[in-house]
């Protein structure tokens, strides 16, 4: 059985020996030989396979010059480290590097030449042959480019534990090492490029993308990590469509298609260069440009995508590079390359013909490099000068600095510098087993591998814990991944001014070592536009929500598409294409565009308003004319009417009227809590004040002339210390109305935010309104207790109360403040305040007109009404006019009587009372001679009642008179007063009074 496997595999690998001739591969020996996968073509031609003889290997076309130059690096590596007396001395590295032409399938075809050599070996056969050109164990792999390849190839190495190490497969799916268990690479995983996109968009502030991806294990990990990086940042994707190079044409002209109708103008790209070309290739023939398309590292600098007659199309092209590196010595070798020189390497050939069009005479027309160069050229894929017909012999002494190729293009080397990387890592994976001391090695009990028979196994083991600085002083060392972290360079695509080629610019850089926010940067003034412009592109679903608006959502629509909506009153939004507004602080609101929020605008009952400087005006002239009448009283004060007035409580309800006035300037002005806990109470008791001494007033004129005969005690009563004392006592009700308030819910100034959004009013908040209530309540009940008395003195001498004004000014006073309870209810703001102020000005101007004014008139314009005669004739009138009615109602009840008894009119009792009824004095006199003989001999006064006048004649002279005129006075006086003794005895007792 032993010998059956062993006969197996030295067919299997005979048969590959066979498939692979010394022209497809480099090879050379070593103490330790490395594999090496590198893309020598992009693609193998299309055979149907018919299977009716033994199918043939395919052939590789399409030669690609950048994967020469890859594999040179390699070769170059190599032969650096045999040269190094400090690296690896004593050992020689070889190696063996197949061309994958960019397949999975010619891959793997190479693949298995590394294990049937390391089955081989593991099978120590030496004893049953004699191979002298043995060729040792593969014991690690560089390779392979695309991500796609090395997932195949990687599922076959890791079975043996073959390390791999990639230059160029960033695929994020090959970090999983529970799969792939023996892979390794020295570029960054894909997760990183995939985040700089995103980051890339958002910088930007583009939101509507399409994306276009290999369909393969490179293109559909890294697209789908997009995808969540741009779900996070509400990037929005158009379209989202899968390529490759084997697409056929319906399929490239359905993505043709979208990509020409989307509105999307970014265009993101997982792929590699072959797999894009078809793509490319198209939207040039349809000419379809204004896109902007953001390449991943796999095709951003491909000689394939960047050439000039598809500038038009992809010249806004951003894409990604690997952080370049440098190779001492590089160039030199690359330009040392020659067929005949290069006898380990079998590509040379078919590069030398490659890059000078020709064909070496030595070699077959009809040769694999010759055949595949001429199927490819024929169908537009080659990179040749000539013909497809003919090539000219090459004479060997071609200059190979003279022809300008991409593999002479070693300004910028990324993934030369990744394979040079791979194979010194190795190097010093095998340099630390070399090294390895007994006891503190890596493997059981501290032991360590021989170098002379080391094992795939054992390399891998050393590079998984490998550490060195390379050559550029960097620190290398594999994560537990088997990735190694680096940083990417942004390049933008230019167009040469020099030779029309396009060249690559390097407009920025992302660090995935910096912070989250700090990874990106961009010289946005080193980028163009379409080749030429300096203008940001737009690639946006909706144009952006200016300042002062927010996003809102369409339904049915990406959350990228929607419709600009304006901020309500009281938010804002200070940024562009804003989610959501801002609410403004407690005391802001927003601006007219509510892009920002200012101060809301305070409100009170200001002194410098046109209605504040109105009320103050009027407080000020009420204050005024109430100091005026107390003038005009204080300067007439002995005057029978100022007298007659009661002028020492006409002092103090001036003097009410004056805190009255006064109390309402604290209503205007912004309110303090000082203010505010003084203006209520100081109007209640300044009104109570007023109220009381107008009912004490009215009260006592009242009770004294309802009074039957006003005796001492009487007067004892009504004196003025007793009138003083129930002022005293009404007023004090009030202040203990508002101790009371003050204690338990004083007022306070309020700022109020609820009644108009954009207004703060500076109200006072009054704690208690039951309190207000009472406060105003019981300064209401006096006021109706004074109407009820003004009201029922309304006929008494107006020279001794003010009923008819009293009444009047009472009536006034209820309706100014039974207006005021719904007014209050109603307002709000600074006009509460405003409110109360009118009707605190209209009660106290009622009171202060009608109680005053016509007082102040007689004094100062009627002085002849002011004496005290005119007082005692208005007296002895209603005392003679209570009499008289008195005597009539007795004559009344008389003649009833009588008729009763004698059934006989009776006469009109005998009166000594001139009387007339129903006619006039047969000589009167005129006017003005009536009035001075009432001046000189006192007063004649006509008081009408039931059906007849009763004329009064009363004489008030001086002492000075003769004596016959005093006795005729005071005869006829006691004369007419028989008949009315009660009013009479009123009369007297009131003189005192005056």
């Amino acid at each position: 059985m032993t010998l059956y496997s062993c006969c197996l595999i030295l067919l299997l690998f005979t048969w590959n020996t066979v498939a692979y001739g010394p022209n497809q591969r480099a090879q050379k020996k070593g103490d330790i030989i490395l594999g090496g996968l590198f893309p020598i073509h992009f693609g193998v031609a299309a055979k149907d396979q018919d299977l009716k003889s033994r199918p043939e290997s395919v052939e590789c076309i399409r030669y690609n010059f950048r994967g020469f130059r890859w594999l040179q690096a390699m070769i170059f590596a190599i032969e650096e480290i045999n040269s190094s007396p400090a690296l690896l001395p004593n050992m020689t590295l070889g190696y063996r590097i197949f061309d994958t032409c960019n397949t999975v399938s010619k891959a793997l075809e190479a693949t298995l030449s590394f294990v049937a050599q390391n089955k081989i070996d593991s099978l120590n056969l030496d004893e049953f042959c004699n191979c002298s050109e043995h060729i040792p164990s593969t014991i690690a792999v560089v390779g392979a480019t695309g991500s796609g390849i090395s997932t195949a190839v990687a599922n076959l190495l890791g079975l043996f534990y073959i390390p791999q190490v990639s230059y160029a497969s960033s695929s994020r799916l090959l970090s999983n090492k529970n799969q792939f268990k023996s892979f390794l690479r020295t570029i960054p995983n894909d997760e990183h490029q995939a985040t700089a996109m995103a980051d890339i968009i958002e910088y930007f502030r583009w939101n509507w993308v399409g994306t276009i991806a290999a369909d393969d294990d490179y293109g559909r990990p890294g697209i789908e990590k997009f995808r969540e990086e741009a779900e996070e940042r509400d990037i929005c994707i158009d379209f989202s469509e899968l390529i490759s190079q084997y697409s056929d044409e319906e399929e490239i002209q359905q993505v043709v298609e979208v990509i020409q109708n989307s509105t999307a103008r970014v265009i993101v790209v997982f792929s590699s260069g072959p797999d894009l070309e078809p793509l490319i290739k198209e939207i040039v023939r349809r000419n379809i440009t204004g896109k902007i398309w953001l390449a991943s590292e796999a095709w951003a600098s491909s000689s394939l995508i960047a050439m000039p007659e598809f500038f038009r199309v992809i010249g806004s092209t951003i894409g990604f590079a690997l952080k370049a590196g440098q190779i001492p010595g590089f160039r030199e070798f690359l330009q040392k390359v020659h067929p005949k020189k290069s006898t380990n390497n079998g590509f040379a050939k078919e590069f030398w013909e490659e890059t000078f069009n020709c064909y070496l005479p030595d070699g077959s027309k009809n040769s694999p490099a010759s055949t595949s160069f001429h199927k490819g050229h024929e169908e537009g894929l080659g990179t040749g000068n000539g013909t497809a017909a003919f090539r000219p012999p090459c004479t060997g002494d071609e200059n190979i600095t003279s022809v300008e190729t991409p593999y002479m293009d070693y300004t910028h080397l990324r993934i030369s510098y990744n394979v040079y990387l791979a194979v010194y890592s190795i190097a010093h994976a095998l340099q630390d087993i070399y090294t390895c001391t007994p006891g503190k090695g890596l493997f059981t009990n501290g032991s360590c591998a021989d170098i002379k028979k080391v094992e795939a196994w054992q390399v891998l083991k050393h590079l998984r814990h490998l550490n060195f600085t390379n050559n550029m002083g960097e620190q290398v060392d594999f994560d537990e991944f088997g990735d190694l972290v680096g940083n990417y360079s942004i390049i933008n695509w230019h167009l040469s001014p020099e030779d029309g080629s396009v060249v690559f610019e390097e407009v920025g850089h992302y660090n995935v070592y910096a912070k989250k926010g700090e990874r990106l940067f961009i010289n946005e003034n080193k980028i163009l536009w379409s080749g030429f412009s300096k203008e940001v592109p737009f690639s946006n679903c909706s144009r952006d929500c200016l300042p002062g608006t927010r996003k809102g959502i369409i339904e049915g629509e990406p959350t990228c598409c929607f419709e600009c909506v304006d901020c309500p009153d009281g938010e804002y939004s200070d940024e562009t294409d804003a989610s959501a507004c801002d609410k403004c602080p407690e005391d802001y609101w927003s601006n007219e565009n509510h892009t920002s929020c200012i101060p809301k605008q305070i409100e009170f009952l200001s002194w410098t308003e046109p209605f504040g400087i109105a009320l103050t005006l009027f407080a000020v002239l009420g204050i005024f004319l109430t100091s005026f009448v107390l003038g005009v009283f204080t300067k007439f004060r002995n005057t029978p009417i100022v007298k007659a007035t009661n002028r020492e409580l006409s002092y103090l309800l001036l003097f009410s009227l004056l805190c009255c006035f006064s109390s309402s300037l604290f209503f205007i002005g912004e309110p303090q809590n000082w203010t505010c806990r003084l203006r209520q109470p100081a109007f209640g008791i300044s009104f109570v004040l007023c109220i009381s001494c107008i009912l004490v007033k009215t009260n006592r004129v009242l009770l004294v002339f309802e009074a039957k005969i006003p005796t001492s005690l009487h007067r004892k009563w009504w004196g003025l210390n007793l009138q003083f004392l129930l002022v005293f006592l009404c007023t004090f009700v009030q202040i203990v109305i508002c101790v009371i308030w003050l204690y338990t819910a004083p007022p306070s100034s309020y700022r109020n935010h609820e009644l108009e959004d954009e207004i703060i009013f500076i109200t006072c908040h009054e704690g208690s309104l039951m309190a207000l209530g009472f406060l105003i309540g019981y300064t209401c009940l006096l006021a109706a207790i004074c109407f009820f008395f003004a009201f029922k003195s309304r006929k008494l001498p107006e020279n001794f109360n003010e009923a008819k004004f009293i009444t009047f000014s009472m009536l006034i006073f209820f309706i100014v403040w039974i207006s005021f309870i719904p007014a209050y209810a109603s307002t709000y703001g600074k006009f509460v305040s405003a409110v109360e102020v009118i009707a605190i000005l209209a009660a106290s101007f009622g009171l202060l007109a009608c109680i005053f004014f016509n007082k102040v008139y007689i004094i100062l314009f009627k002085p002849s009404r002011n004496t005290i005669e005119e007082v005692r004739c208005s007296t002895a009138a209603h005392a003679f006019k209570v009499a008289a009615r008195a005597t009539l109602r007795r004559s009344n009840v008389s003649r009833k009587r009588s008729n009763s008894l004698g059934g006989s009119t009776g006469s009109t009792p005998s009166s000594s009372i001139s009387s007339k009824s129903n006619h006039e004095d047969p000589f009167p006199l005129p006017a003005s001679a009536e009035r001075q003989r009432q001046q000189q001999r006192g007063c004649k006064q006509k008081v009408s009642f039931g059906s007849g006048t009763v004329t009064l004649s009363l004489s008030f002279e001086e002492p000075q008179k003769n004596a016959m005129a005093n006795r005729n006075a005071k005869r006829r006086n006691s004369l007419e007063a028989q008949n009315s003794d009660d009013s009479l005895m009123r009369h007297r007792a009131l003189l005192p009074l005056q």
